[in-house]
């Protein structure tokens, strides 16, 4: 399924929330084509050398693009960048610096005279205008400016989210953005500005604990892997072999089948302090003893199969090393292999059902890759673009 094939989308990006976006549409069947700094590239190509010896960023975020090399401040390399744009693109997306992109005459204001149905989709961390437009954004600190950090972690400690969650928000309001952008251009012939904003997005996610703190209400505390607001739900110590298992009740029922399958203790479910949930958060600490009690002589496997017979949700914690082995996602089929400047790459099919077509799996692109074919697409020779090499435009 390739819904978006034929579509070219232009794309200035680096880090994760613009690549996130763009793969997306690659998936799908857009042409990519990724706008690079010579030599150098998107600097999510140096965060590490993890998977044999690219950066763990990159391989994830930018399969099935095509990789072209220009300075854009280079005039020669200016005019090419905007003939690909004007001649080329269905889309342009960018996360360059606050008012870079405008510099380069890639506005919207200014593209929209010229090629009306364009979509132009701005990513940047505060949005294009109000008192912080010009303010630098990382992740950290956009989980931080949002609240996220405040409800994250231990009581002692406030913490960051493991994945880099205010790029991959931002990254997914831009490619929803963008594909709800394709079906209105469908309908009208015209493009629009899609102004996505790393700060929106992730408030938009942390948005429970806003409500939760409505009104100068206190907030969720920070319970670590513990869930702040039910109870029970997060993980339990397994004695017998110092194990640990993650579970997690939602209602009164499974409350009464928790208390009589698996603590084994049946007056616990009418015990009046933990009769409802609230009731059960607010006296945690001893509803926590018991449980650590009861669970004291059991293993991690003899507590799973107590709540498997009472049908309440449990996990494992896995390590990165077991999700590669995770035995649902081989059963179902979810893993292919893509190609890249080191050999060919495992790749976890995107989410949603593929059961009439793969989504598009190209290569991850080397630096540069196809500079040469994309400028003899724009019908520059080989002396023209031996050329642009001399000068560095390319």
């Amino acid at each position: 399924m390739q819904p978006l094939k034929g579509l070219t989308v232009v794309t200035l990006e680096h880090a994760i929330a613009a690549p996130f976006a763009t793969r997306q549409l690659a998936d799908l069947g857009a042409r990519v084509i990724k706008i690079e700094r010579p030599g150098v590239g998107d600097f999510a190509r140096g965060y590490d050398q993890r998977v044999r010896g690219l950066a763990s960023h990159f391989v994830w975020t930018n399969r099935s693009k095509e990789s072209l090399t220009l300075d854009v401040k280079h005039p020669e390399a200016a005019k090419i960048l905007q003939r690909l744009v004007l001649e080329k693109a269905d889309v342009v997306v960018q996360n360059l610096a606050p008012g870079a992109a405008a510099r380069l005459g890639l506005g919207y204001d200014v593209l929209a005279q010229q090629k009306p149905e364009l979509i132009v989709c701005d990513i940047s961390g505060y949005g294009a205008d109000g008192p912080y437009r010009d303010k630098k954004a990382y992740d950290l600190l956009i989980q931080s400016e949002a609240g996220f950090v405040s409800v994250t972690g231990t009581a002692d400690e406030p913490c960051k989210a493991g994945p880099s969650i205010a790029d991959i928000a931002a990254g997914m309001y831009a490619y929803t953005n963008i594909l709800a952008a394709l079906i209105e251009r469908g309908q009208t012939g015209r493009g629009r500005h899609l102004d996505i904003s790393m700060l929106e997005s992730l408030t938009e996610w942390t948005s429970y604990p806003l409500y939760y703190a409505f009104d100068g209400a206190p907030p969720p505390p920070r319970t670590g892997a513990s869930h702040a607001t039910i109870y029970p739900y997060g993980p339990f110590p397994t004695g017998a072999d110092n194990g640990s298992v993650m579970l997690g009740l939602q209602n009164e029922r499974e409350w009464v089948n928790f208390c009589e399958k698996v603590l084994l203790q049946s007056a616990l479910a009418t015990d009046p302090r933990f009769t409802g949930n609230a009731k059960r958060v607010a006296a945690r600490e001893a509803l926590r003893a018991i449980i650590v009690e009861t669970f004291r002589p059991l293993s991690a496997p003899q507590v799973v199969e107590r709540l498997e017979a009472a049908q309440i949700a449990n996990a494992r914690v896995n390590t990165m090393h077991e999700v590669w082995e995770h035995p649902q996602l081989k059963a179902r089929g979810r893993w292919r292999e893509v190609g890249s400047p080191v050999g060919a790459l495992p790749a976890l099919l995107p989410p949603g059902s593929w059961d009439d077509g793969d989504p598009r799996l190209d290569p991850v692109p080397a630096l540069g890759q196809h500079t040469d074919a994309i400028l003899a697409e724009l019908g520059l020779d080989a002396a023209a673009i031996t050329a642009l090499r001399a000068a560095e435009a390319v």
